[in-house]
């Protein structure tokens, strides 16, 4: 028995991956993590799991989902869109009884709210295609505070900047403002290329979010505009940016220096910007 196997009694993931013929597919952001004791820290990462339920998007062979499990989590959603994965995780789901339920689905048409039983947390290796449109629908639910405890995902190392991102940083852009203004967000760790199979590019990190329990309040939709609207513009002046919401009789409203760039405001003032804006 190897090292790997010895851990949870499962078969090491190479030969998984092998068996059930599971190359990574780049058309689906597949870049499989391979290391249970990498997986492991991944898991402790979200902290306690016991009496909680684990959502989990694009397990593939399952190597995270099998450090979950080992680590006390009472129940493990796994969202699966490659079929070629789910005999591999149906193994999986045996050796743990009751305890893995495996969606065979797309995550972005998942509603992730329908499957919470009890206290939630969502814990994935996130496919890096669809990363950033799932973190930033789990910041906007309309309701808050939100159906998970914490998230606790992985990112190109790139992307992590931008999430915990603070004013007047190059990283700084809408994904730090919807971060900052409901979540604690911090980089708990990297990954390294070679952890991975394929190796990507580029380190990844996990990012672990809190949701705050009284974000400042505002109306969810308008902050996405006005934060779109000044970041898409982000070397002009907000007088400029911010034109078709109002522009410079907006930012005199709020007591912004029209003259600023949009990396320079704190959450706070996007906040009050958007509280300025007329509801439709």
């Amino acid at each position: 028995m190897s090292a790997v196997t010895s851990i949870d009694g499962l078969p090491p993931l190479r030969d998984v991956i092998e068996r059930h013929g599971l190359q990574a597919k780049k058309s689906l952001g597949q870049n499989f993590l391979l290391d249970l004791n990498l997986t492991g820290k991944v898991a402790r990462a979200a902290g306690d799991l016991s009496g909680v339920t684990v959502v989990e998007v694009g397990p593939g062979p399952g190597g995270l989902t099998r450090a979950l499990l080992m680590h006390g989590a009472k129940r493990v959603v796994a969202i699966e869109r490659d079929e070629r994965c789910l005999a591999a995780l149906a193994d999986v789901a045996a050796h743990y009884p009751g305890r893995l339920d495996v969606v065979s689905g797309d995550a972005l048409k998942t509603d992730f709210a329908a499957l919470a039983e009890g206290p939630v947390k969502i814990v994935a290796n996130l496919p890096y295609n669809i990363g950033t449109e799932l973190l930033v629908r789990w910041l906007t639910v309309p309701a808050w505070p939100p159906f998970y405890q914490s998230l606790t995902l992985m990112f190109q190392r790139e992307v992590a900047e931008r999430i915990v991102a603070r004013p007047a940083s190059s990283a700084y852009g809408r994904l730090g403002v919807l971060a900052g203004w409901r979540t604690e967000a911090r980089i708990a760790f990297d990954v390294p290329p070679q952890a991975f199979t394929p190796p990507p590019k580029v380190t990844s990190s996990v990012v672990h979010l809190v949701p705050r329990a009284e974000p400042l309040p505002v109306d969810v939709t308008v902050l996405g505009r006005v934060t779109e609207a000044a970041f898409g513009q982000r070397r002009k002046m907000l007088r400029q940016s911010l034109k078709s919401l109002g522009g410079e009789k907006l930012l005199e409203t709020v007591g912004i220096d029209p003259t600023r760039r949009a990396e320079t405001l704190g959450v706070e003032e996007f906040v009050a910007l958007a509280g300025a804006i007329p509801l439709r």
